[in-house]
């Protein structure tokens, strides 16, 4: 297995991780990074470990190199999951459950157009991808991408309106292949917008931030990953 569930494999956190800084923007603290210059942006939400993971960042630091301004904002105020302080993913769950990101996200992105950007993407990785699919139901982004989502349901898909591309992993018990094959019909009956379902095989939920650095494969199929989420953004926002 090239991949482990997220939350069995927790990242150490880094506030000073990154080639970027921390900012307000949008009444968020977040991680920014890529030039206030380019003509497109994304967003970048994270999963349960917060903005601070030095994955996270890497990821961000490099969408930022392809060309994109982009926001990691801390949706979790300071409280990402951690297995000492909380020791049940699902208690944390209750205490930060997506609604409540999804009105700060939209605030975020409006602080994005406040900077003269109109294009607009969103990637939301596990616990991020249930805001960013809430998010491409409106008018508000372009693209959005979703590496190994949770808790978006088949009804969530339906209701996309922008180009979506999702990455899943062969073994997941979060979105399992049944479900994404699922997202994969829904979408390609909505003449309106284009979209791409991948599932990667050999892998397992959280296998695009949650890898060790020293496995080679391991590497190999994260990086295909990350490459697969530029292709799709550098496309519809460029």
């Amino acid at each position: 297995m090239a991949g482990a569930q997220c939350c069995e494999n927790p990242p150490s956190l880094s506030s000073a991780c990154g080639s970027g800084s921390v900012e307000d923007i949008g009444g968020l603290r977040a991680y920014v990074t890529g030039s206030t210059d380019s003509k497109a942006a994304v967003l970048f939400v994270s999963d349960v470990f917060g903005y601070e993971a030095p994955t996270v960042r890497k990821l961000a630091d490099r969408v930022a190199a392809a060309g994109f301004y982009t926001v990691v904002p801390d949706f979790f105020h300071g409280d990402p999951f951690g297995p000492e302080k909380h020791p049940i993913v699902q208690e944390w769950r209750k205490l930060h459950a997506p609604d409540k990101s999804v009105v700060e996200a939209k605030t975020v992105v409006a602080a994005i157009q406040s900077k003269g950007i109109s294009s607009i993407g969103a990637v939301g990785v596990c616990w991020g991808a249930k805001v960013i699919v809430e998010l491409a139901k409106t008018s508000g982004i372009q693209a959005a991408v979703m590496l190994h989502p949770s808790s978006v349901t088949l009804d969530d898909i339906k209701e996309v309106k922008c180009h979506i591309s999702i990455l899943g992993a062969e073994i997941d018990r979060v979105t399992p292949p049944e479900l994404a094959k699922q997202f994969e019909e829904a979408l390609s009956a909505n003449s309106q917008i284009d979209s791409f379902v991948k599932i990667f095989p050999g892998v397992a939920h959280g296998w695009t931030m949650r890898y060790d650095a020293d496995d080679e494969l391991a590497v190999k199929r994260a990086e295909e990953a990350h490459s697969d989420m530029l292709a799709w953004l550098t496309k519809y926002l460029q």
